[in-house]
């Protein structure tokens, strides 16, 4: 066995614990999204997922050969609204896609009664809630499959598909390994070169810079929060699905080594990190503590007890001059989703929501703020108390929607 894979095993190992369910692991989140979408449903079904949600997800339920169909939202937390789902839309989807957006947790109980009343087939993006639980139970343990992307809370590399049905482990396994590529030569060059030039650069304080740099270069991929949609090679790329292939410079936006195996001292790390995650999870509810005193923390963020948030969703009136204010002291305006998916992709390529105003709403004045850097934060807001004014909420009338128990 190589130390690589022991890594893995040891990382499998450690969600397992988490789950309770039989893990893989794979190089990121969003591989494993694709694994599960061809591996528990068919080309042609309906799959039910929120609007506010990354465009590399969708292009993923793309590659899949599965139709999207944007959901209802709730203005508490920007999931997906369950009794705001028309009758219609429920019969027709064979399955639901939850996002658990910023790690606040979707309605499992009620999706899992849905689901099992209705034949579809729950699936977990569990990216954002490494941390969260609902009803006692961890997210990632509800679905028939779910995916942890470990770059997040953990600050690893890769992720891990988690599966209620262990027997289908080895099938799932065997398509991974399809789809996984080792690292090419040029990729491995830089990989033995990063360790000898960070800690230079780290002794003459040049190491944040330089990465606040390449994530203002990277934005080249993206227009605003979205990028290019590019609709003529969209449509010839939806011929072959589901086939990631034709999906590919969509889907790697962010992360061009989404396929390639991961190198042995960063899944070395990843382990360390997951054996030390109550000490993440500490910190992010203290963070989320301090953040939800402010006006425009999310209502579901004021609500209950603090959790372990991934970003503490502040929906704020001026998200421009509120952003600006983070990125001038280094924190990057991350993970916004604007504009809304049906927005985005119209209706030639996904089902769109009958209820969009909440949707855009929230992609309209989400500001999501790291609740590890909660000093930071409030230090920078403190400074742009016009911006960060809470933004006036929808009206009942307008959403239709129903708060979350």
């Amino acid at each position: 066995m190589t130390a690589s894979r022991s890594h893995e095993i040891d990382i499998e190992r450690i969600l397992r614990e988490r789950t309770g369910r039989e893990c893989v692991y794979v190089p990121s989140g969003r591989l494993g999204i694709y694994i599960a979408l061809v591996t528990w449903l068919s080309p042609g079904d309906r799959i039910l997922m929120s609007p506010v949600d990354d465009d590399v997800v969708l292009f993923t339920v793309l590659a899949a050969g599965l139709r999207p169909v944007m959901a209802p939202l709730s203005p508490e937390d920007g999931n997906l609204d369950p009794d705001a789902v028309p009758d219609r839309t429920w019969a027709a989807v064979r399955g639901v896609l939850t996002t658990n957006l910023y790690g606040s947790p979707d309605r499992m109980p009620e999706l899992c009664e849905r689901c099992d009343r209705l034949g579809a087939v729950l699936i977990e993006d569990a990216a954002h809630a490494l941390h969260t639980e609902v009803a006692g139970r961890p997210i990632g343990s509800f679905g028939a499959a779910s995916v942890f992307s470990l770059s997040k809370h953990a600050a690893g590399v890769g992720g891990v598909l988690a599966l209620a049905d262990g027997d289908r482990r080895d099938e799932v396994m065997r398509l991974r390994d399809r789809l996984v590529s080792e690292r090419p030569l040029r990729v491995r060059t830089s990989d033995a070169l990063r360790p000898r030039l960070l800690p230079p650069l780290d002794r003459i304080g040049l190491r944040a810079p330089l990465r606040f740099a390449k994530r203002r270069l990277t934005r080249g991929e993206r227009r605003e929060y979205r990028m290019p949609l590019r609709p003529k090679q969209l449509r010839s790329a939806m011929v072959a699905a589901p086939a990631i292939d034709p999906f590919d410079s969509w889907v790697r936006v962010d992360k061009h080594d989404y396929r390639l195996a991961q190198r042995e001292e960063a899944l070395a790390r990843t382990v360390e990190q997951l054996r030390s995650r109550e000490d993440d999870r500490a910190a992010r509810i203290e963070g989320t503590s301090r953040l939800r005193q402010l006006a425009a923390a999310a209502p579901a963020v004021q609500a209950g007890e603090p959790r372990a948030l991934f970003r503490v969703p502040l929906l704020v009136d001026d998200r421009a001059a509120a952003g600006a204010s983070l990125e001038a002291v280094g924190h990057p305006l991350h993970y916004v989703f604007d504009p809304p998916l049906d927005d985005y992709a119209g209706a030639e390529f996904v089902d769109r929501s009958p209820a969009p105003e909440v949707a855009r709403w929230w992609a309209s004045h989400v500001l999501p703020v790291d609740p590890l850097l909660a000093d930071t934060v409030l230090a920078a807001l403190g400074d742009a108390a016009e911006a960060v004014r809470p933004a006036s909420a929808p009206s009942r009338a307008q959403t239709g929607a129903t708060a979350p128990p």
